[in-house]
């Protein structure tokens, strides 16, 4: 399924569009982390030709324009979301519409695709007016049968805004995979006082809440150890047994089956083994109060994805990086990352928030390559600017011997 409009390129054509700017790194760091001040598109292409990694980012999380036809400001230290100052400094422009949009997003999507692993995962966060269209633009480049999930998530309370139709306070996570061979650490949610009397209803004597689950399954083995009869009984028609009978009668003799009045087995599932409810598709991670970008977002949403789509030491990219959460993220859970941004102000952002990691025994400290786009000396002082704060971060890093402290099993080659 795909969308044809004017001016769709191809994905050569794409490719071979972008120039190639050169990359140059701005501080004195060696760690393999990557922040990287530049048009996305750019750096992107960057990363596939000149970095080699292609086919090695596990994760990728983006948060791009909604086609909002608006320009975010940031004044006082604090970003604006729905109103703007006249006085305050632009964190970044969202007025492509159309077609014109959807084609902006497909030319980093067809990018991004190059550098996903065969393991990897993609979530994009778009808003309900323009997601479905991007839906259908994602379907065309990662695959139909990659999708995984359409996530909703509620991002603020109820609204009372005077309008035909009804409130908005939910967004959407477009969930693909490169493969059926994604990494999935399954996710749990804590249960609550309501849940554990629901979902574990009975109790054994010493006051252990339990519930119990059908010793079988649908379809039918045939002359398969799952097959054959159990205490007398067989499966039901239709049905085998979960596990092999020896596996059943030693749960039967450590009381892990309960028998019902009219003998029908079914095996105890207590409360203090589970480590919580599988998490649905609906989110509840409102945004913050008080937002240092435009853009942020709440940091356990990002928490969660980054757990369950990448493993440690994976590569974690976001070339929306807005204000940082998902390479904070990437980084208080030992993934390597990298971060693309064009915006002064969202540079400020993402290497005030990293300079919050704290580094002990289980987290390293922030450290990172700031890279930018190699530009005329007058446009440079900006960089260079932002190079002066990240080297004095650099030293904070040294240790006794004079040299940088960076884990030595830290490589972007996942």
């Amino acid at each position: 399924m795909q969308l044809n409009y004017p001016n769709k390129k191809t994905e050569k054509e794409i490719f071979d569009s972008i120039p190639d700017v050169e990359l140059v790194q701005i501080n004195s760091s060696d760690n393999p982390n990557l922040l990287i001040q530049a048009n996305n598109l750019v750096a992107l292409k960057q990363l596939i030709t000149k970095h080699n990694l292609a086919g090695k980012i596990d994760l990728i999380y983006i948060d791009p324009p909604f086609a909002t036809n608006n320009t975010f400001t940031i004044t006082d230290g604090r970003a604006s979301t729905i109103s703007n100052s006249s006085n305050g400094t632009v964190a970044y422009t969202d007025t492509l519409k159309g077609f014109d949009f959807i084609e902006f997003i497909r030319e980093r999507l067809v990018l991004l695709n190059m550098l996903l692993s065969e393991k990897g995962s993609i979530y994009l966060h778009i808003d309900y007016k323009i997601g479905h269209y991007v839906k259908i633009v994602m379907d065309e480049i990662f695959g139909i049968e990659n999708f995984r999930n359409d996530i909703t998530r509620i991002k603020c309370n109820p609204k009372n805004f005077a309008r035909k139709g009804f409130g908005n306070m939910k967004d959407l996570i477009l969930f693909y995979s490169k493969s059926d061979n994604l990494i999935w650490n399954e996710p749990k949610t804590p249960y609550t006082e309501e849940d554990k009397l629901k979902l574990f209803p009975k109790t054994e004597k010493d006051g252990r809440r339990y519930t119990t689950i059908p010793l079988h399954a649908p379809g039918e083995t045939q002359n398969g150890k799952t097959s054959k009869a159990f205490k007398g009984i067989l499966p039901p028609p239709g049905r085998h047994w979960r596990s092999d009978v020896t596996i059943l009668e030693q749960w039967d003799k450590d009381g892990l089956i309960e028998w019902s009045d009219n003998g029908n087995p079914r095996k105890k599932i207590y409360l203090d083994e589970q480590e919580g409810k599988r998490m649905q598709d609906i989110w509840e991670f409102k945004d913050p109060q008080y937002p240092v970008y435009p853009t942020e977002k709440n940091p356990d949403l990002l928490d969660i994805v980054v757990k369950t789509s990448s493993n440690e030491n994976s590569i974690v990219l976001d070339c929306f990086a807005g204000s940082g959460t998902t390479l904070k993220a990437a980084q208080t859970n030992g993934r390597h990352w990298i971060g693309i941004d064009q915006s002064d102000e969202a540079i400020k952002a993402i290497t005030t928030k990293l300079d919050t990691v704290e580094g002990d025994l289980f987290v390293s400290k922030s450290d990172y390559k700031l890279l930018t786009e190699k530009k005329h000396s007058s446009q440079q002082r900006v960089y260079e600017m932002g190079a002066e704060v990240v080297n004095q971060r650099a030293e904070l890093l040294t240790n006794s011997s004079g040299k940088l402290t960076v884990p030595a099993s830290k490589s972007p080659t996942s």
